[in-house]
């Protein structure tokens, strides 16, 4: 289903303080072709908990830049075995080791900086979303984390009208916390993202 931008904001007003696990369902039963993207940051754990206690199928997309934290996919490993994840990973089309003796990972000032996250993060996550092609697309963006997201809300529309729920849009981390101990799960938080490097910068993929 198509939804227009004031259909959106009256949704959005609706689920203001509904517990996350309503907002999936709710999307879910309206979906064809869901999908949940993750990078396995910290607190990922949550929206993979919550949409797959719901929909224990749905396609869990995992664009793995190539420099993750020895951690992180450790973390990864944890959790795609602990949750059942259906993974469909996509990786760059180069390798990383490939990609170290020609450029590096370029400063966020350096002019190749554009062009090493299309490589590792931007032309992975077209592919997977050209080959998935979903209708609803659940994320754990919150609001906070930049700038831009603070623009968005518990569901928005990406540049190709698909319908991005982000049911712990409102969650601060004191919130995530509790919610993970609760359910006994597990979080990571030695993460490092080669294409924002800074924390407030956009990963490229919400713009």
């Amino acid at each position: 289903m198509a939804y227009t931008e004031e259909q959106i904001h009256k949704l959005n007003q609706q689920f203001k303080g509904i517990p996350p696990e309503e907002i999936i369902s709710w999307a879910i039963q309206s979906a064809e072709k869901p999908v949940v993207t993750t990078n396995f940051r910290p607190y990922e754990v949550a929206i993979l908990h919550a949409v797959t206690e719901v929909s224990p199928l749905i396609p869990v997309i995992w664009c793995d830049t190539g420099y993750n934290t020895p951690n992180t996919y450790k973390h990864a490993e944890e959790l795609i075995t602990r949750l059942h994840l259906n993974v469909k990973l996509y990786v760059p089309k180069q390798t990383s080791s490939h990609r170290d003796a020609i450029m590096g990972i370029p400063g966020i000032d350096d002019p190749r900086h554009q062009l090493f996250t299309e490589q590792v993060k931007l032309e992975p996550f077209r592919r997977a979303m050209e080959e998935h092609k979903p209708d609803v697309w659940f994320t754990n963006l919150r609001q906070g984390q930049t700038a831009l997201r603070d623009s968005l809300d518990i569901l928005s529309l990406s540049r190709d009208g698909v319908l991005k729920v982000s049911p712990f849009y409102h969650f601060n981390d004191s919130q995530l916390d509790a919610y993970l101990k609760d359910r006994n799960l597990p979080n990571e938080h030695k993460y490092f993202d080669p294409t924002k490097v800074l924390e407030n910068r956009e990963c490229g993929l919400h713009t």
